[in-house]
């Protein structure tokens, strides 16, 4: 096609399709038009196959069309850049070979890693000092060119006037997890963008972790040896023509009006609650209560910004520990798929980097570059942790700052950096021996560490036990499934993922002073209850306060209210009361004790110890430093203190150093 001809057809398409978008464009002093292939190839089929198969040409054409314009402003140096390709354009990162070497193609993948945007040179203009004579010269390679003679036979230095720059960023794209096939690696690809594709509103579409679409022509770049001579092997570059994230967030999904009507219908539906439940893993049977909680998990709190700098966070972490096969994976997999932004991870495939963050050398982009983990990528949305037990104690450690303060801290090869993640955690594991001891408190059997555990709002055990009436309802729940292979929810998950991320998003309720007075009762009332009994057990601690405070928010969102109701905060004291009743209730006082799973020890075991710790120091006083056993024993006798009981104590004071025993039948204190 001769050039003046493709000038003439591409400026009459974008006369018929594209003026009015052309001159806003123009008006904004933008300089790039997003335009629809399927336009064009309605417009003009073999203007689409010249697309595709010389876009360099093309695109050059298109530039020259639209300064031909007459409109007011500068129409100079327009990129117009393509959405909507054909599906015989889309190419596997794996699957590009030399034919596909300057055609317009688009591939899918993650971003793993991203340059900073910096300044490139395109075309630079040279003064020959003999003859005065103006060079201009293209920079296409990473070498900068000088002109290498003048017209009037000058070699050799010749003055730099100008040079035009312009933005240009490189990124690391890498296959989606669903394109690898078994155990093959997934394969990356270097993008190279420029100009608006590159501007602050663009970049944030290619944050490492984001999934995007890429649409370009495939480059070869010269590779050179140790030596400075060029290789016969090339790399390969997508050189970037428009970039679209498939990223959904929470903030991402529209509302239609018709679906506004249906979700203002059943938030004054009294069963709501009931429903959201039976739809939200409705492939699972029973765990009701444990259902509601992920509910409120995916609505959250609220997130609150205090005038010191403070930040009171409004997600909700929840921790399952169950039997085995009591299908706590698969409700971690149901909500990954109801969550519009969420990442599953298993606990021996997770290390600390993988999770937070981890400092890598780059052969790519050179020098030190950071990669965000699992934690980070789900910024605002949600991240569900399997095996949590099965964890190393350090890499669980990498979660403290995440869970709480929900930033991670990165100091390591001159790197110093602080990333946001405001990610609630969904976290499932096993107990200490793979399955509950029914004559053992649930308490004893969590195989975490108690600082990890305190920072879950929720804890739910999961016992899997021989019950007839139950065990007859589940097999025929399970059996009908596999029969029909259909299930009964009563809102689709579409809608169900519109109505969560509409109520997390536009409802920031205030507490009322009805509610407060509620959660303030219960609060005071537990933390009394053990202090009536003469214990010095500590039945919940401000963060179970702060807890119920977040639950009872998620419960005013669901009705779509600016207030949190007195039924707000009883829902969520029932609620987190189910938990402390299965996770924290100590048998022997029959008070409920937080102190079973934020530290080791109950309260009851801790007084008991406090009370021979003062026997014998009264002991020492009256007998001097070696204390015999016997004495011990009888005096301890009198407070009803058992031989065992006793006995157990000593043994576990021994075994902390508090005492040692210096020969047999006696103890002194260290």
């Amino acid at each position: 096609m001769e050039a003046t001809e493709l000038i003439n057809r591409i400026k009459v398409f974008f006369e018929k399709n594209y003026y009015a978008e052309l001159s806003e464009q123009i008006r904004k002093h933008e300089k790039f038009l997003v335009a629809e292939f399927p336009k064009l190839s309605k417009f003009d089929p073999d203007l689409a196959d010249y697309l595709l198969e010389t876009p360099e040409e093309f695109l050059k054409a298109a530039e020259i069309a639209i300064e031909q314009f007459d409109m007011p402003g500068d129409a100079k140096n327009f990129i117009v850049r393509f959405v909507d390709l054909p599906d015989s354009c889309k190419i596997l990162i794996r699957n590009i070979r030399s034919k596909n070497l300057n055609k317009l193609l688009f591939t899918e993948g993650i971003v793993r890693n991203k340059t900073d945007v910096r300044p490139k040179v395109t075309a630079a203009r040279f003064e020959c000092p003999s003859c005065g004579n103006t060079l201009s010269v293209l920079q296409l390679d990473k070498k900068f060119k000088e002109p290498s003679r003048c017209s009037c036979g000058r070699k050799g230095k010749f003055r730099l006037l100008s040079k035009e720059l312009m933005d240009a960023q490189g990124l690391i794209l890498e296959e989606i997890p669903e394109q690898i096939e078994g155990g093959a690696q997934p394969k990356r690809l270097n993008i190279f963008l420029k100009n608006d594709l590159v501007s602050p509103l663009s970049e944030r579409k290619t944050n490492p972790g984001a999934r995007i679409i890429v649409s370009g022509t495939i480059k070869e770049v010269p590779k050179f040896t140790h030596s400075g001579i060029q290789s016969t092997d090339f790399d390969i570059m997508l050189e970037g023509n428009s970039v679209v994230s498939i990223d959904e967030e929470f903030t991402d999904i529209l509302v239609s009006e018709k679906e506004m009507k249906i979700i203002q219908e059943l938030a004054k539906d009294k069963n709501l609650i009931k429903k959201l439940v039976g739809s939200a893993a409705p492939s699972i049977y029973g765990h009701d209560k444990i259902k509601e909680a992920l509910i409120l998990q995916l609505t959250s709190g609220v997130r609150k910004v205090r005038d010191d700098g403070i930040i009171t966070r409004g997600d909700m972490h929840i921790l399952l520990i169950g039997d085995p096969g009591a299908a706590k994976s698969q409700l971690l997999k149901r909500m990954s798929l109801v969550a519009p932004k969420a990442k599953y991870v298993t606990g021996k495939g997770a290390s600390a980097a993988g999770l937070s963050a981890s400092v890598v050398k780059d052969e790519f982009l050179g020098g030190w570059s950071l990669e965000a983990g699992a934690l980070v990528l789900t910024h605002k949305g949600v991240c569900m942790i399997d095996e949590l037990d099965k964890m190393t104690k350090e890499d669980a450690w990498a979660m403290h700052e995440a869970l709480e303060q929900q930033s991670i801290s990165i100091s390591k090869a001159n790197i110093q950096a602080t990333l946001r993640c405001e990610t609630a955690v969904l976290a499932a594991a096993n107990p200490k021996f793979g399955r509950f001891d029914p004559f053992d408190t649930v308490a004893n059997q969590i195989n975490l560490p108690s600082t990890l555990i305190n920072r879950f709002d929720l804890i739910f055990a999961i016992k899997d036990l021989p019950n007839k009436d139950q065990d007859e309802k589940m097999a025929k729940f399970i059996l009908s499934m596999h029969q029909s292979n259909k299930t009964t929810q009563e809102l689709d998950t579409n809608l169900l993922r519109k109505y969560l991320s509409y109520v997390r998003l536009n409802f920031k309720p205030k507490l009322t002073d009805s509610a407060v007075e509620e959660l303030r009762d219960y609060y005071i009332k537990m933390r009394s209850s053990a202090s009536d009994k003469g214990l010095k057990s500590v039945p919940i601690s401000a963060r179970q306060l702060e807890g119920l405070v977040r639950l009872s928010e998620a419960y005013a969102k669901l009705r779509l209210s600016d207030k949190v109701s007195k039924k707000d905060a009883q829902n969520a004291v029932e609620l987190l009361d189910y938990c402390l009743r299965q996770i924290a209730y100590d048998e022997e006082t029959g008070t409920i004790d937080i102190d079973r799973i934020a530290t080791s020890m109950p309260a009851s075991q801790r007084n008991k110890i406090i009370a021979i710790k003062e026997i014998l120091v009264d002991l020492e006083n009256k007998l001097g430093k070696t204390i015999p056993l016997e004495d011990v024993v009888s005096a301890a006798k009198e407070k009803n203190f058992s031989e065992a009981e006793v006995e157990e104590v000593i043994q576990k004071l021994k075994n902390s150093g508090d005492i040692f025993e210096p020969r047999h039948g006696f103890i002194s204190r260290i």
